[in-house]
C-alpha cells in the first residue's frame, strides 16, 4: 500500500531530479521551444516542496492536489497548467483514502493523463509529454505497480519523440525542423516516473 509519506517521497525525488536536470531540459527546450522549460519546472517544484513542508497534507490525494495547485500558480508557460492538471486530477481521483494500491494509483494517473490530453488537445505521437505519460501509465496498469516498468516505458517514450514532427505547442511552429530533437515535456515527464520508481525503492 502507498501512504501519504510515499507520495511526499515521490515529489521530493521529482524536485531533486528536476533540479539536477534543469539545464538539460532547458537545452532541449532551446532547440524547439522558449528555452525556459527547465527553469520553469525547477521554480514550480521548489514551490511544491515549500508548500508541502508548510502545510503537510494528510492523504495521498491531498499531496497531489496541493502540488498541482502550486504548479498552476507558480509556473509560467504551458507546463504549469499541464503538470498542475496532471497532479490535481490524479489527486482528485484518489480521493481521501489514507492509503492507495499501485493499481489505484495507475487508474488515477490514467484520469490525470486524460485531463492533460483534453487540456492540450494533443494525443500520443504529437511530440508532447503524452508520448512519455501514456506508455508509462499503461505499463504501470499492466504490471500491477511495477514502478520500474513505468519508468522504463516513460524513458523510451521520451526518446521516441526524437524522429517525430511536433504537431502541438510551440515546437509545432517549426514544422519539419522539430524533427531530430527530443521533446522537453516528454523528457520531464519521464523524470516524474523515474522519481516514482526511486520513491518505491
Amino acid at each position: 500500500m502507498l501512504d501519504t509519506e510515499f507520495f511526499r517521497r515521490w515529489l521530493a525525488a521529482a524536485t531533486a531530479l528536476i533540479d539536477r536536470e534543469a539545464g538539460r531540459l532547458t537545452e532541449l527546450d532551446s532547440a524547439i521551444g522558449d528555452a525556459d522549460h527547465g527553469s520553469n519546472l525547477q521554480r514550480g517544484f521548489t514551490a511544491v516542496a515549500a508548500a508541502l513542508d508548510k502545510e503537510p497534507p494528510q492523504s495521498p490525494g491531498a499531496v497531489l492536489t496541493l502540488a498541482g495547485r502550486q504548479l498552476i500558480s507558480s509556473v509560467g508557460g504551458a507546463s504549469g497548467p499541464l503538470y498542475g492538471t496532471l497532479l490535481r486530477r490524479t489527486g482528485k481521483a484518489l480521493g481521501d483514502a489514507a492509503e492507495v494500491t499501485p493499481a489505484e494509483l495507475a487508474e488515477a494517473l490514467r484520469a490525470g493523463v486524460a485531463a492533460v490530453a483534453q487540456l492540450g488537445g494533443a494525443r500520443a505521437g504529437d511530440k508532447t509529454m503524452l508520448d512519455a505519460l501514456e506508455p508509462a501509465v499503461a505499463a504501470l496498469g499492466e504490471t500491477a505497480g511495477t514502478f520500474a516498468a513505468a519508468r522504463d516505458a516513460a524513458a523510451a517514450g521520451a526518446l521516441a519523440t526524437v524522429p517525430l514532427q511536433a504537431r502541438k505547442g510551440r515546437a509545432s511552429y517549426l514544422g519539419e525542423r522539430s524533427i531530430g530533437h527530443q521533446d522537453p515535456g516528454a523528457t520531464s515527464s519521464a523524470l516524474l516516473f523515474e522519481a516514482l520508481a526511486e520513491a518505491a525503492g
